[in-house]
């Protein structure tokens, strides 16, 4: 089903096609600026660092339900061989990895979704076919280093996680953003935490057909208000599964993308930065999260670090 018109009129209301010239291929990106980065640097205090991705292997959250989206597997090639044929010359090991470009902590790229023919900024549907994305691939991403600030929407409501699909709304997000006492400011990263990591870690699978919350139409408006640069979660599908509208698939990844130009990313491991941020009071930190520049791929890995 086509987007209804409400949220048509939601859509061209943050639309940013044009902003930042008509090549321009980086959307949201455009707001990190220097003075974006510094900002980023000055929330350094302790020197402590978190890794905010979830493990690359074959017991990832994966489960077949988007064909060929593989978890991770990872193959020796080769274990201590000698290349002379002497054990006692150099000797070497080496893999191979095999994967989906979002099986596991990623961005999407702006090539990632489309709606009526274009991509984002007035780009056709063509510029991406079998060999990739022409445009809007995530190697046009390049460094992403920027203060990132995490709003922990499930602490704010009192959970552990949500077994529902909950749909976040910049009312969440505005409460979550008072209780961190942070203002976001442009060229920031926004992180939203619901739990769902601690979920994974206890057990359980997310299936794709699984309730899940996520960001739900309600949040659009505030993060373009806001200048964003980018948000990732810590949720397999990012919005509210199932969607709000049944009528409507994932609309929130229709208009970021390929409206808003708003970078996104999925399956962060916001927990044990979340832990420290409750127990110091400080929410923000420096972000270090640039993909992996695979060429013409509509996603990119990433291993994300936060400094506090």
């Amino acid at each position: 089903m086509p987007l209804p018109r409400e949220l048509k009129d939601l859509a061209a209301k943050v639309s940013n096609w044009g902003r930042w010239g008509a090549n321009d291929q980086r959307g949201t990106l455009n707001l990190i600026t220097p003075e974006a980065v510094q900002r980023g640097a000055a929330a350094v205090r302790t020197g402590v660092t978190f890794p905010l991705s979830i493990p690359y292997d074959d017991d990832g959250p994966q489960t077949g339900a988007i064909p060929g989206r593989i978890n991770p597997k990872h193959t020796m090639l080769m274990a201590n061989a000698p290349f002379t044929g002497d054990i006692a010359d150099f000797c070497t090991s080496d893999d191979i990895v095999e994967m989906g470009v979002q099986a596991a902590t990623h961005w999407d790229a702006l090539a990632h979704v489309g709606y009526e023919g274009k991509l984002y900024n007035d780009v056709p549907f063509d510029a991406v076919n079998d060999s990739g994305a022409s445009k809007l691939g995530i190697e046009q991403y390049g460094p992403i280093v920027t203060r990132g600030i995490l709003l922990d929407v499930a602490r704010l409501k009192g959970v552990e996680y949500f077994e529902d699909n909950y749909a976040i709304t910049g009312d969440d997000l505005d409460a979550a953003a008072r209780q961190s006492g942070i203002t976001v400011e442009s060229g920031d990263i926004v992180l939203v935490r619901t739990g769902q990591m601690e979920w994974l870690r206890r057990g359980d699978k997310v299936r794709f057909n699984d309730p899940t919350p996520g960001l739900g139409v309600g949040s659009i408006e505030w993060l373009h208000d806001r200048e964003v640069a980018a948000v990732a979660t810590d949720t397999l599908v990012f919005e509210v599964w199932p969607c709000e509208d049944p009528a409507v698939l994932l609309p929130v990844h229709m208009i970021d993308l390929r409206d808003m130009g708003l970078v996104q990313g999925q399956l962060w491991h916001l927990d044990d930065l979340a832990a420290d941020c409750a127990s110091d009071g400080r929410y923000e930190f420096l972000l270090a999260a640039t993909p992996l520049p695979i060429t013409h791929a509509v996603g990119g890995p990433v291993a994300p670090t936060a400094t506090k």
